[in-house]
């Protein structure tokens, strides 16, 4: 598939066509809103990708004049601004859907995927035709149950030829689909790749002419014989009775491709980290001139676009405090009030810290790349091999890590918002002080392996440790997987299995959701049929209902109506996950008696931590109501 990447910053350019070539998909990129204005009129996109601040056109600017010539590619806009007002103005002038830099460029090809799946003729997830079958979630593909071993194109070929499967292409319109406007492929490109194409599936067992050739007009899908498996249809993937779907035929491994992207930014940070430090020095000439009463109004509007560039290349790489620095000095030199030489000061100050931050940071760690809300474990230990032990095992499980190393410092705790607290230091005193400070929050004690404290062996001083606000204790020498868990559990309560349902018709989100909910430990049913909703409530009695807005024969609006018109479920938390991220949907879920609501796509652990803090909240009123 075809998009237009409509921005201004190089390393973001680079950085998204290295993504989006990743998920194969083909990608035109121009720098400024009238070049956007005329390769969206005049070429076929799929998807438009499109910043906001832009040279000679804005984004929303045109954004409304594609809308408004009749253009009704879906847009997807990237904006540093995060404000209701920004997002508000972006979806009115017509856009699909909008992100925030810095994003997660996982969650970023997830709402691509959503955007174009939601305006194709062919909705399912899985493509298939006859034996062959098509997976785009996962990027494979497979004949009669044996995978195709298939370059890029080849698959980008491939898929095309299945999503309109009763079209014949011409080496023209093969051309234009599939190559980018910086190609010159001739037609003999074509040729070749349909070749090696009809040899690998051959090889895996389908009929010579599987891609066939109309003569003068070009290439199509024969169909399939009566035997082969139903046309275009999600069926490959098993389904139970009550029409949900098995996760194990679906994949997404995130965290390879999470590694891989790591690893991409690591390779270009060292050119970016130099020309950052160029970028730095410009902003502190600006401020020489500033406070030397020199400073011209171009050179301030020029001072402001390096400072709103380094924001957007500083988030990219993870380094969020460091971006914020960035933002700040975009605010002072956008200011509508003159600077004057006394702002110099704080400006240099700010510049200089800026610029040392960016010196420092040699090596992109995983844990800094931008993500989604997760639960918070609030590590205190002076281990630095144990803390970083855990470090990876937290990214796999969806859990953030903050780590105080000397708890002599302890004003640290009171910066700190955790969700589960690790203990793992001597200091008995200062675990009393932790707990005062967040009676509510659940203490995990760990061991000293040092002996500070002695935990693993005498019951006397494990006591003490309960005594003073621990909550679980685990030995020494515990592996970081069981550690890791241990908190998860802590968080859920470590109470019971809860009991999760989750009606919605995407079939490919629900075979991900059981598996993105597992660390968690709660038992997930997942069901695809609105009409069977009721049967399947009464037979699982969930501890917590997920709801899609958007269902067939009855919304999920309606359904949450008729569940707050039963006294037995009136009390039943539901959560509204949905793509739709408009006001009005939100306000209407809450208005129908929704607790929460979630805008696809979100990551397990945001969503496992609104689940977790809903069934708190019940738990809370339910022990009220008893001591009443």
């Amino acid at each position: 598939m075809k998009i237009l990447l409509v921005e201004d910053d190089d390393l973001l350019i680079k950085v998204l066509r290295k993504s989006l070539a990743t998920h194969h998909y083909t990608v035109d990129v121009v720098k400024d809103g009238e070049m956007g204005w005329t390769y969206g009129s005049t070429f076929e996109y799929h998807l438009i990708v499109l910043d906001i601040m832009l040279p000679k056109l804005d984004g929303i600017s045109l954004c409304k004049r594609l809308r408004a010539e009749g253009y009704t590619t879906p847009i997807l806009l990237l904006t540093a601004q995060d404000t209701i007002t920004t997002k508000v103005q972006g979806l009115d002038a017509g856009a699909d859907d909008y992100m925030v830099k810095p994003f997660d460029h996982i969650e970023l090809i997830a709402r691509i995927r959503a955007l174009l799946r939601r305006g194709s003729a062919n909705p399912f997830p899985l493509l298939t035709w006859g034996d062959l079958l098509l997976n785009p979630s996962t990027c494979e593909v497979t004949y009669n149950g044996r995978p195709l071993n298939l370059t890029t194109m080849e698959y980008d070929l491939l898929e095309l030829l299945l999503r309109d499967c009763q079209h014949v292409f011409s080496t023209e319109e093969l051309l234009d689909r599939l190559w980018s406007s910086e190609e010159f492929p001739s037609q003999a490109t074509v040729r070749s790749h349909i070749r090696r194409v009809r040899r690998k599936l051959l090889a895996a067992g389908a009929p010579q002419d599987f891609i066939a050739t109309m003569h003068g007009r070009g290439y199509y899908l024969k169909a399939p014989s009566a035997e082969a498996s139903p046309v275009l249809s999600a069926t490959s993937v098993k389904n139970n009775s009550w029409g949900m779907n098995s996760p194990e035929h679906l994949s997404h491994p995130h965290a390879d491709s999470q590694q891989q992207y790591v690893a991409f930014l690591n390779e270009i940070w060292q050119t970016t980290q130099t020309k950052t430090l160029d970028q730095t020095a410009i902003l502190l000439q600006i401020v020489k001139d500033l406070q030397a009463n020199q400073l011209q109004p171009q050179q301030q509007a020029q001072a402001q676009q390096v400072a709103h560039k380094l924001a957007g290349t500083l988030g990219i790489f993870g380094l969020a405090q460091t971006a914020d620095i960035a933002r700040q000095l975009e605010s002072w030199l956008g200011s509508r009030e003159p600077l004057q030489p006394q702002h110099g000061v704080m400006m240099k100050t700010l510049i200089k810290a800026l610029q040392q931050d960016v010196f420092d940071t040699t090596l992109i760690q995983m844990s800094q790349i931008p993500h989604s809300h997760a639960p918070l474990l609030l590590i205190v230990s002076s281990d630095e091999e144990f803390n970083q032990s855990l470090v990876p095992v937290a990214a796999k499980r969806g859990i953030h890590l903050e780590i105080i190393s000397d708890i002599a410092k302890g004003q640290h705790l009171a910066g700190q918002n955790p969700d589960v607290i690790l203990w793992r230091c001597a200091t008995m005193e200062a675990l009393q002080t932790c707990s005062h400070h967040y009676p509510d929050l659940p203490i995990l004690v760990m061991g000293d392996a040092y002996g500070g404290l002695r935990l693993r062996t005498e019951l006397s001083d494990r006591l003490e440790a309960m005594r003073r606000g621990g909550k679980l204790f685990l030995p020494a020498q515990t592996p970081p997987e069981q550690v890791i868990d241990a908190a998860i559990n802590l968080l859920q309560g470590g109470e019971m299995v809860n009991k999760v349902m989750i009606l919605d018709d995407d079939q490919d989100w629900l075979c991900t959701l059981p598996s993105m909910l597992q660390p968690w430990g709660f038992k997930v049913t997942t069901l695809a049929d609105p009409l069977q909703f009721w049967t399947v409530l009464q037979a699982v009695t969930p501890d917590v209902l997920i709801l899609d807005v958007n269902l067939p024969q009855i919304n999920g609006f309606e359904l949450c109506q008729i569940l707050r018109s039963d006294p037995h479920w009136q009390r039943l938390p539901v959560l509204f996950l949905s793509v739709l991220s408009d006001a009005s949907s939100q306000n209407q879920a809450f208005s129908v008696g929704a607790d929460d609501y979630l805008c696809k796509p979100v990551k397990g652990g945001e969503l496992a931590n609104r689940i977790l803090r809903r069934l708190q909240r019940v738990r809370a009123w339910a022990n009220r109501t008893q001591a009443l």
